[in-house]
C-alpha cells in the first residue's frame, strides 16, 4: 500500500507545537493512521533575505530546530522561495549558515526554492541539498508542470493548488513523475484569483528589505483571514480521504499542507485532520493544550 507523505508547515514558526506533538506521535503511533507519515516540516527563521511565500515570524533557536530534526529522523526543508534574487543576495550571511547547517542533517534535508539563480547557486555550493520547486511558481498550466517535473533539478514540484483535481492528465504522467509531485492540499486563496504570483512577489519585497504596503487581497473572503472551513469547500481541497480513495491508488504520494503565517492552534487543527484518527483527536488535543509552555494562540 501507498504511503501518503506529509510536509507539515512551521519548521521553525511552529517548533514549540512540534517538539510536542513529534513525541506523541511516536510514542502512540496507534493513534494516527497508519497509510501516512511525515515526510518533511518546512519553514524559514525570521528576516531570511531568500525567504519567500509568506512572511516568517519565528524566534525558534537555529540549534534547536536543528536537534529535533533529528531526534525524529524528520527531514527539514528551509522556505526560500524569494523570486526576486540577485547575484548580489547569494552571499548573505544567515542563510549560507542555515544551508551549511542544514546539509549535515541524519535525514537529508532540501530548500523550497522558486529563483533559478539560487537553483544553480546551492546545486554548486550545497550539493547534499535536494531541492522542491516551489508553489510560488503559480503553475497553473499543466504543461509548465510537465516541464517542471521534467528538469533533473528538482526532487520535488509543487503545482498550484487549481491543478489539483485536473485527474485525466495528472493520471496519465510516468510513475517517476507522480513520485515528484507535491500537491498543496488545504489552500484557501480564492480559487479564481488572478493576483496570486503579484502576492507572492509581495513577499519576496519584504523579505528583500523594500519598503512597499502590504498586498490587497481582492478576494471577498480576504477580510475574515484563513479559515479551514472556508478551505474545505474550495474547488480544489484536498480532503484526507480523498488522498486514501483517489491520490495513493493514482500512485500520488506527497501532499503539502499550508500553514506558515497562521497560528500553532489552526495547524493542530490541521495534523488532527490529516493525521489522527478520530477516536484519538482528543487524546492529542489535550495534550497539546494542557501544555503550559506552548501558547497556542
Amino acid at each position: 500500500m501507498n504511503i501518503a507523505h506529509y510536509h507539515l508547515p512551521g519548521l521553525f514558526e511552529f517548533y514549540e507545537l512540534y517538539k510536542i506533538f513529534l513525541p506523541l506521535y511516536r510514542e502512540h503511533r496507534d493513534w494516527f493512521y497508519e497509510w501516512c507519515d511525515i515526510g518533511s516540516i518546512y519553514g524559514a527563521p525570521s528576516d531570511c533575505l531568500w525567504g519567500g511565500g509568506r512572511a516568517a515570524f519565528s524566534d525558534a533557536n537555529v540549534d534547536d530546530v536543528f536537534k529535533l530534526v533529528n531526534e525524529f529522523r524528520i527531514s527539514a526543508r528551509l522556505t526560500f522561495s524569494n523570486s526576486l534574487l540577485q547575484e548580489e543576495h547569494l552571499s548573505d550571511r544567515k542563510c549560507n549558515e542555515l544551508c551549511k547547517k542544514f546539509s549535515k542533517t541524519e535525514v537529508k534535508s532540501g530548500v523550497i526554492v522558486h529563483s533559478d539563480l539560487l537553483v544553480n547557486y546551492l546545486k554548486s555550493k550545497y550539493p547534499e541539498l535536494y531541492l522542491v520547486s516551489s508553489t510560488t511558481k503559480v503553475l497553473t498550466d499543466f504543461y509548465d508542470l510537465q516541464t517542471e517535473l521534467n528538469r533533473p533539478d528538482f526532487a520535488y514540484v509543487v503545482p498550484d493548488f487549481r491543478l489539483n483535481k485536473a485527474f485525466d492528465r495528472l493520471a496519465s504522467l510516468p510513475q517517476d513523475k507522480k513520485d515528484k509531485v507535491e500537491f498543496l492540499c488545504n489552500e484557501c486563496c480564492d480559487y479564481d484569483c488572478k493576483n496570486r504570483k503579484v502576492c507572492y512577489e509581495n513577499v519576496s519585497r519584504k523579505n528583500l528589505g523594500q519598503g512597499v504596503a502590504d498586498h490587497k487581497c481582492s478576494s471577498p473572503d480576504a477580510a475574515g483571514g484563513y479559515r479551514f472551513s472556508l478551505a474545505m469547500k474550495n474547488p480544489a481541497f484536498i480532503g484526507f480521504q480523498d488522498i486514501q480513495n483517489t491520490y495513493l491508488p493514482m500512485g500520488f504520494t506527497n501532499f503539502k499542507l499550508e500553514g506558515r503565517g497562521l497560528g500553532s492552534a489552526i495547524v493542530l487543527e490541521f495534523l488532527l485532520y490529516y493525521m489522527t484518527k478520530p477516536e484519538y483527536q482528543l487524546q492529542v488535543r489535550e495534550a497539546i493544550y494542557l501544555d503550559s509552555m506552548l501558547d497556542l494562540f
